[in-house]
């Protein structure tokens, strides 16, 4: 059998779509808990503190996005890939925006649906070595999974936190939005590298005058010490 890796909460009303990826991540190891709305769904997060949720976007009464941003302002911080069958550029920005982590679209191979999940966790478990990374205003702790501006606390999604943590680890350089995805997803090839640009915008928004990313035009993006 393999290891235990941790409660995933599925969050989906349609029957044979929620039991195709139950099966896939029981395979790998995951304990599966199935809610088919919104009220059910955050219910269940403060019951059983997943270590992901799997949230379908068109649920009945209460929508997965709602789902997420009650979640969010609430401080949950659990990751997050939201699953629909929409595929409107504006859906996925407004996801982002959202607090989501990912994103997949119906129909989706469940082996990716798995990928990236335990990219995602993978990341959100940081690396083996504990650092803190201080740059201008900022201060952000790898091992405590924390960033402080101005000894201020700010808080990131698990996404927001690997692409400023490793954009942080790599001061001066400028990476391709490809490059980037890979990085902070684990893999590469993803489809909208559009993304980014969402991540990116919420990143410099949370930050403020103290964000320490800069755009360099037809290629990508790096961290440079803000001047003062």
């Amino acid at each position: 059998m393999p290891e235990n890796k941790g409660l995933v909460l599925v969050v989906e009303d349609e029957p044979h779509i929620a039991d195709l990826q139950r099966r896939y991540l029981t395979r790998e190891g995951f304990g599966v808990h199935v809610e088919t709305d919104g009220e059910g769904a955050l219910s269940a997060v403060r019951r059983i503190r997943p270590v992901a949720i799997v949230l379908d976007i068109a649920l009945p009464g209460m929508d997965g996005m709602e789902v997420c941003r009650r979640l969010r302002e609430e401080g949950d911080w659990t990751p997050v890939v939201f699953v629909t069958a929409r595929d409107e550029v504006t859906d996925r920005i407004l996801g982002l925006e959202l607090g989501a982590d990912d994103y997949l679209t119906k129909p989706f191979s469940p082996h990716e649906l798995v990928a990236r999940i335990k990219s995602l966790l993978r990341r959100a478990a940081g690396p083996q070595r504990e650092a803190v990374h201080t740059l201008g205003r900022l201060s952000l702790d790898t091992g405590r999974r924390t960033l402080r501006v101005d000894d201020r606390p700010v808080e990131l999604t698990t996404t927001e936190f690997n692409l400023l943590a490793f954009l942080l680890r790599h001061p001066g350089q400028v990476f391709s939005r490809e490059q980037l995805l890979a990085q902070v997803w684990g893999y590469a090839g993803y489809r909208d590298t559009r993304v980014m640009d969402v991540y990116v915008s919420q990143l410099r928004a949370k930050l403020g005058g103290a964000s320490p990313i800069r755009t360099v035009r037809g290629v990508g993006y790096g961290v440079t010490e803000p001047a003062r």
